[in-house]
């Protein structure tokens, strides 16, 4: 099983966040991610973002 990653520099923002979140299940990481864009970012947790979030797993390790 790969290890899977969502990499907040993927996402226009203003405060220009650099966090990566990495899980070995999807469904781990996009509770993750969910949880930052909400804390963080100030989003709503909705449909439409869990499957922004889901759309924009990668395989492996976030970039340097």
């Amino acid at each position: 099983m790969a290890r899977k990653y969502v990499d907040c520099r993927s996402f226009p923002s203003e405060m220009n966040c650099s966090i990566a979140i990495s899980a070995d299940s999807e469904k781990e990481l996009v509770e993750a991610a969910v949880q930052h864009a909400v804390a963080v970012h100030g989003h709503t947790d909705t449909p439409e973002l869990r499957q922004e979030v889901q759309k924009s797993i990668k395989e492996g390790s976030p970039p340097n």
